[in-house]
């Protein structure tokens, strides 16, 4: 239509995103001495240290790579071989048939969900290829966003994830008492793994005493809710707590590779992923098993979650607060917070409404994430916000942290079959939503790629002017 079209058009302007993928090496606005070995050297630290932080944000093996490429290439190595790999990032360079070919490699030692640097990193490439900047000028912009302190302080971060769970909660259908207990459990959850991240507790165990602080409030609420008259579900204590931990992992990421045809990467990403999840539920089942064998009440699925139209704006709100308290959890932006919400709540509305038609969780699932992938693009060139920031906040209140209970539930219960179909069920929930975003994110780079990248094929080389300064005049000729 060409009303809709017209406004998307506005929307997108000529501003080139992150998802827009470099079709073609761009001419060097600055090309080094290919014989200087200092000189090649610093450009290629400097490219395998930007694809060191995209990396660690959980971007994918393609677009790292396309990065990594991009930022060599603007200064003249347009000849490179890359290698990204789950933990490292290796480059090599061609100098010509007279020179030696140079190389550079970076181990990624740490995953970092601060999506403020991520941006910041962003906007470097963006400067980097608009500008004439120097390598060491540019090395000096990267020292300097990676050494940065957090914009917030790690309390305003607790209450991120805090926040989270209560909208989760109150997105299942759950009432004032689940989302407050909810949100003093992550308060606990996040505080807890904190301290023993500093002692250097490995991720697997950290995720198995964050589900066993999960449950711990479910089981004591469900032994007490009886005698104090409480009506409550508090097995959706444990979903929100499931929905946090997971909220953390690279699910996108690793789907993501194994689409694009990065294989290696997408099954070393998976397994982590499958490692954690298996010390979240090894945490829930652990406490659940203590409460039964002291006699105390294990909270049972007592109500199906809450996916009605008729509750509507209730969930459109807490998808749209989930969204954002994820984005604000991991040190995102101001202006990325209004994106992720509005993604968050986008999300919300398809999955309803696919799932009112009579889709399936899966189906419906897919779909969301496709829109959320799709506005995830936009948003970037119009906010200039990285799309894996607006697309992993805006899935968050989608993922299956009340299948996984379930699941669990039934096999602690000895209902094998009933167990295996919940958790197969979460885990093609989460694949839907992986892939989902994957193919939102095709989209744009292809059908709705900007006006500047289909008339050109790729960014346009700026033009410099030098300016003469005011204070400087030419001098009278000589009589």
């Amino acid at each position: 239509m060409p009303v809709v079209s017209q406004a998307v058009g506005k929307l997108v302007a000529d501003r080139p995103a992150t998802a827009d993928t470099i079709v073609a090496a761009p001419s060097p606005l600055q090309p080094i001495d290919l014989t200087d070995d200092a000189r090649v050297a610093e450009v290629l630290d400097l490219a395998v240290r930007v694809g060191e932080v995209v990396l660690a944000s959980g971007t994918g093996v393609i677009d790292t790579t396309t990065q990594v490429r991009f930022i060599a290439a603007t200064y003249g190595l347009a000849r490179c071989d890359v290698d990204v790999t789950y933990d490292s990032i290796r480059i090599w360079a061609d100098r010509g048939p007279r020179l030696p070919p140079a190389s550079s490699m970076r181990i990624v030692t740490y995953r970092s969900l601060d999506f403020t640097r991520l941006a910041a990193v962003d906007r470097l490439t963006r400067r980097i290829r608009n500008e004439v900047v120097a390598p060491e000028d540019a090395r000096a912009a990267l020292d300097a966003i990676t050494t940065a302190p957090h914009p917030y302080h790690r309390w305003t971060a607790t209450f991120g994830w805090s926040l989270l769970a209560a909208a989760i909660a109150a997105l299942l259908g759950g009432g004032i008492v689940v989302a407050a207990v909810s949100f003093v459990t992550t308060l606990a959850i996040d505080r807890s793994n904190r301290v023993l991240n500093r002692y250097g507790l490995p991720f697997f165990f950290q995720h198995m005493v964050g589900g066993a602080i999960a449950a711990t409030p479910a089981v004591v609420l469900a032994t007490l809710a009886e005698p104090l008259g409480i009506q409550v579900d508090p097995a959706l204590i444990i979903a929100a707590g499931i929905t946090v931990l997971l909220s953390g992992l690279q699910l996108v990421g690793a789907v993501q590779d194994g689409i694009t045809g990065a294989p290696i990467t997408s099954t070393a990403r998976m397994l982590e992923v499958m490692m954690m999840t298996g010390g979240i539920i090894a945490g829930i089942a652990l406490t659940l098993r203590v409460g039964w064998l002291f006699g105390a009440t294990v909270p049972p699925i007592l109500t199906a979650p809450a996916g009605g139209i008729i509750d509507l704006p209730v969930q459109i709100v807490a998808g749209a607060v989930a969204s954002l308290a994820f984005a604000l959890a991991c040190y995102a932006e101001k202006r990325a917070l209004t994106a992720a919400a509005g993604s968050g709540a986008a999300g919300t509305i398809c999955y309803l409404v696919v799932q009112e038609i009579g889709f399936g969780p899966v189906l419906s699932s897919g779909v969301a994430a496709t829109v959320i992938g799709m506005a995830g693009g936009l948003m970037a060139r119009r906010a200039l916000t990285p799309p894996l920031v607006v697309a992993i906040a805006g899935i968050t209140p989608l993922l299956p942290g009340l299948k996984l209970y379930r699941g669990l539930y039934a096999v602690l219960n000895d209902e094998l079959v009933l167990g295996a179909n919940q958790l197969l069920l979460a885990f093609g929930v989460g694949c839907a939503l992986a892939a989902g975003v994957t193919l939102g994110e095709w989209f744009d780079r292809t059908v709705r790629r900007p006006r500047i990248l289909r008339r050109f094929g790729s960014l346009r080389r700026p033009i410099v002017r030098r300016i003469r300064p005011r204070g400087r005049r030419r001098p009278p000729p000589i009589q």
